[in-house]
Order: structure tokens, then sequence, then C-alpha cells
């Protein structure tokens, strides 16, 4: 049966003819996470929200008797999904895309995440249906064949090929009226460079020693003199007339409202309120609850991505190259630890008095619940026993 497809062009031709590239190199967006502590801070935040606290899987416990959900498990245990999931989690946060190597792509028994800068373009037909991803020459430059990858794609803005993670807004430009604005994390930087320039010109400030009337030969030895002063600030005193000038900031100069308007855009670029939790004095309680709750709607959306992802592109394989029917086994992942149910001391006597324990498993519950039982459980020596033990 041939696929149906719609009239309009979903790609611009430069990119059916070159590939998709992301919008932001992912070395540029690497460096930032890197070097940045607030761009780290809140990528690790978010990532930590959604995967930090593990999961775990249910299914249908009546479908081959729960077959399906071990099949999944003893995968996740071999592949070490957890570990895989707290990486994944971060460069989709950071950078919008991860991508997920199968090894056997026809029958699915390990994966491995590819490093982010080793992806260098999308490859898409007419359609916008898949055809490859390209490496960068460091890499080898080879065409992977899509069916061998899982891309976590989080976000595409205006069809692009790429996702679209919480770093890239720092690096865009923006051009108004002809001129280009610099970047956020340009103009952070920028500013960041200077703090200590600044902090050294006008804490050991650069000073002009006049003396009036001296010759050529004492000026080179007051030149001499204070050249060789021992640290910035030193003060002397001649007996000859002298007047100094001292470089001083214009204390009518303020950039503090600049400062703070930049640094404010940059952590709502973050999308977190991290940085403001840790950097602003009087942040109240109230305020800070109001400020997670409002972090914790993105990172239900991320868990929620990553959850949908994980089941279509790994579970469900894995169950089919079983035999077993995907719907019917219905195994999910799930976030967190699974909820226990508390066991009361009275539903223990009670399952214990219907026979359903035994005596020594009951006490071991007691035991485990916090009860001190000090006499030894008494062991039962059957007849037979005790006349060899006799040597009978």
């Amino acid at each position: 049966m041939e696929a149906v497809r719609g009239k309009g062009s979903l790609l611009p031709a430069w990119e059916v003819s070159y590939g998709g590239v992301p919008a932001v190199t992912f070395s540029d967006l690497v460096k930032i996470y890197t070097s940045d502590y607030a761009a780290k801070a809140a990528v690790d935040f978010l990532a930590d929200q959604a995967v930090g606290a593990g999961f775990y899987t249910t299914g249908d416990p009546n479908y081959y008797g729960g077959r399906a959900k071990e099949i999944v498990d003893e995968f996740n245990e071999a592949v070490n999904l957890d570990d895989l999931l707290q990486i994944g989690a971060r460069e989709v946060v950071a950078y919008g895309n991860s991508f997920w190597e199968k090894i056997k792509p026809g029958m699915l028994t390990q994966l491995k995440i590819l490093p982010i800068i080793s992806i260098e373009k999308v490859l898409r037909d007419d359609y916008g249906e898949l055809t490859g991803y390209k490496q960068t020459r460091t890499y080898g430059g080879k065409t992977l064949n899509p069916e061998s990858i899982i891309h976590f794609c989080w976000n595409p803005v205006a069809g692009e090929t790429f996702g679209t993670g919480i770093l890239r807004v720092l690096c865009e430009n923006l051009t108004c009226d002809g001129e280009t604005r610099k970047s956020l994390i340009e103009a952070k930087a920028k500013i960041e460079k200077m703090m200590p320039e600044i902090f050294e010109k006008y804490c050991g400030p650069d000073e002009l020693w006049i003396f009036e009337g001296i010759g050529d030969d004492k000026l080179a030895e007051y030149q001499r003199v204070i050249k060789a002063k021992p640290k910035a600030g030193a003060r002397f005193v001649y007996n000859r007339p002298a007047d100094i000038k001292t470089v001083q900031i214009d204390p009518r100069t303020r950039f503090d409202g600049y400062v703070e308007h930049l640094i404010n855009q940059f952590y709502l670029g973050l999308q977190t309120p991290l940085p403001k939790l840790f950097t602003t004095p009087g942040f109240t309680e109230a305020s800070a609850r109001a400020a997670i709750e409002i972090a914790e709607r993105k990172v239900l959306a991320l868990q929620r991505f990553i959850k949908r992802a994980v089941e279509k592109e790994i579970f469900e394989p894995i169950i089919l190259q079983e035999g077993l029917d995907v719907k019917k086994a219905d195994v999910r992942l799930n976030w967190g630890s699974p909820e226990m149910p508390e066991v009361l001391v009275v539903d223990m006597l009670k399952a214990a008095e219907l026979g359903f324990i035994r005596r020594e498993e009951l006490r071991k519950m007691l035991i485990k619940s916090g009860w001190e039982l000090w006499e030894p459980e008494p062991v039962e020596v059957k007849p037979e026993t005790a006349l060899s033990q006799k040597g009978i």
C-alpha cells in the first residue's frame, strides 16, 4: 500500500540537498556547559529533578505471567539504562538532542550514547523522512542508518531537524534595524572578563608622580624608587615639592541596573530558579516555593517526553522481538520508587494465624519492624536425628 503524503513542503530546498544542521554548534553548547557555572547548575538541576530519583517498570502480570516485564528489566540491567538516562537527560536539557545507537538494529541487545559533538547533520528527503545521520570528519564522517539511531529530539522549532535545549537562546544573536545584538553568553562573558581588570585598576590605581624643578638624573633616581615599590597602594615621602595624580572612577557612573538586567535575562533563559535561590538576598520561603513549583512543570514535561521515547524506542522492540504483544504486555516506565504498602503488626499476626507465613518468617518480619526478640527460635529435632547424634 502506497504511503499517503501531504502536498506541503516540510523542508527548504537547501536542507534537502545539504542536510539539516544545528542552529548553534554542539561544540559551542558543550563549551558553555563546561565553562559557565550558572548554565551547568541549571542543566544539572533540571536533569536531576527529572531522572535523578531513578525509575521502575510495571506490566500486566496476567499476560504470560509477567514475562514481558521481566524481559524489559533484564535488558535495562544489561545496558545500565539508569546511567544512560542520567547522561541523556542532561543532553536533552542542555542541547535539545541526544543520540543513542542500537548496536544491532534488527535485534536490540545493546545501546550506547554517541558523543553529541560527533553529529554534524541530519539527512532527510523531500517529504521529511530521515535518510541518515552524518558524523563529523573527526569521528570518521560516516553516514549512520536512521534505523540504528534513537534520536531524542526535544522542542524542535519551526520544523527544524534538531531539538532546542535551554542553552541555545543564550547563544543566539538578535538583529534589529540592521544592528546585531550580542548574545547573552557573549555579553555576560565580557562583563565577567572586565570585572577583575577593573578591580586591579582601581584597587591599585595608576598614578602620575610630578616633581617640579628637578634634573633628569634625579628624576631617573626617583623613577627607580617608585617602580620598585613593594605593593600597590604603597606611599613615599620626599622633601621636595611633588604632585601625585591618581586615576579615579567617576562615582556618578552606575552600572548596577544594567548588569542586574543582563543577569536576570540570562537566568530566565536557563528556565530554572536555582541561581536566584542561591544568589538573591532576602528570597523568602514562599517565593522559593513558588519558583520551584514553576520549575516542576518543566520537569514534568521533560519526564513525559523521555518516558514516551523510552517506551516506544526501547521497550516495544524488546517485547516484539520476543514474539509478545506490546499492548497486552503494557510495560511502562515510571519515575521514582514503587510505593510499598504499609504492613501493620496486626496484619503479620493475622497472616501467621491463617498459615500464610511460617513462625520463623513472622519472627524475622517483627525484628525487621524494630521488635527485639531476645530468645532464639527453638530448633525442632526429629527423633531419627536425635538417635543418630547418640551413636545409635
